[in-house]
């Protein structure tokens, strides 16, 4: 007789999950929406994306007609012929194109990284840093806000109360989380403030506040951060940036100018990091999103919830965390408007004017209430 023994015993326990405190919404906490104000170009494009457009679906097409005994010589055969072949041709050019542009991806393991996230108390670089002390990885926060042990612990996450536009700040914070973590691999320069006036309104305490956050903030992480990268021959670098970077806009002149110049330390950065052999397998991401629905600009309506619908953080972190774990370099560009806000520059100047007019996009401020005045 075989005696079956339970794997189990008294003495043995399963191991405890992480309790995460998660507020749901309920119904009435969320306004109702008529379902086409759910009905975006982004939701079409994403639709599209995955049938229409996709190599896959395309090339279908063509084994279901041939299925039906359609002559390979009809009209509708050598249409879907046609389809697949340039949706294959498309797919192939982009693979390769990213492969020139960013170089073969890295290994990324959540446990050998360590990742610092800077303004990761709030918004975005929040729900970054939550994501990831949810998964139980190495997550070590810059910040100005305090928060407390019992909520760090639940969090998973360690906060250094630092001032990221002050360099000395962040080399001593940066010095505690290699003693505390380890070595930085992942930096996510998130930190980001707003002070709407306007060119006259504002002082040189405000236009300095701002770029001391936005930008010079990033300058003193990678001093701070990419010698570490380097010497581990990896890395990724998330920078934060907007698509008012590109665009500008009345009343956010020291927000759009301080986002433009994240635009072109990209660029440097990126070309600074070709030019070093142990930079090969440190990966840059661009996050350009549109308006986002966050504190900072909570009361701020788009002109056009179609055209230009309000991103939720959840999406472009999604966006962010997948490039990120793939070990790809990219870009992040949301909602759809804001991958095309570049080549706006192309248009002729009269429509560009007609485009902005259009969006409301220099008067949405001013209605929002955000404008601070002058003190008198």
């Amino acid at each position: 007789m075989i005696q079956h023994t339970s794997c189990s015993s008294p003495t043995m326990s399963a191991p405890k999950l992480k309790e995460v405190n998660v507020s749901l919404p309920r119904k009435f906490d969320t306004p109702d929406e008529p379902w086409h104000r759910y009905v975006t170009v982004d939701l079409l494009h994403y639709v599209l994306g995955y049938t229409v457009f996709h190599p896959f679906v395309s090339c279908v097409l063509v084994l279901c007609l041939r299925a039906q005994y359609t002559a390979w010589h009809a009209l509708e055969m050598r249409i879907a012929i046609a389809w697949a072949l340039l949706m294959c041709s498309v797919g192939i050019f982009n693979i390769f194109s990213d492969r020139l542009a960013y170089g073969a991806p890295r290994e990324v393991d959540l446990s050998e990284e360590v990742i610092v996230v800077t303004g990761g108390v709030e918004g975005l670089g929040g729900l970054l840093a939550e994501t990831y002390g949810m998964r139980n990885a190495n997550v070590a926060v810059l910040d100005m806000k305090k928060v407390d042990d019992e909520e760090a612990e639940e969090k998973g996450v360690l906060y250094y109360q630092c001032d990221v536009g002050d360099a000395k700040q962040v080399e001593a914070a940066v010095a505690e989380i290699v003693e505390d973590l380890g070595a930085p691999t992942i930096l996510i320069n998130n930190a980001g403030m707003v002070r709407a006036k306007s060119i006259l309104d504002s002082t040189p305490e405000d236009v300095e506040q701002t770029f001391r956050t936005n930008t010079l903030s990033h300058f003193n992480t990678l001093r701070a951060v990419l010698p570490h990268m380097l010497r581990e021959r990896r890395g990724t670098i998330v920078t934060v940036s907007s698509v008012l970077g590109r665009l500008g806009a009345a009343n956010l002149s020291s927000y759009s100018a301080s986002k433009a110049a994240l635009l072109a330390l990209h660029q440097s950065l990126r070309a600074e990091l070709s030019q070093n052999p142990d930079a090969k397998e440190i990966k840059t991401i661009l996050v350009t999103p549109g308006q986002m629905g966050t504190k900072m600009f909570q009361n701020l309506k788009t002109p056009s919830n179609f055209f230009g619908p309000v991103v939720s953080p959840a999406e472009v972190a999604k966006s962010i965390i997948g490039l990120v774990e793939k070990g790809e370099s990219g870009e992040v560009a949301l909602p759809l408007y804001a991958k095309y806000t570049e080549s706006l520059g192309a248009l002729p100047v009269g429509i560009q004017a007609l485009l902005r007019r259009w969006s409301a996009m220099d008067t949405a401020v001013e209605k929002a209430g955000m404008v601070e005045k002058k003190q008198n």
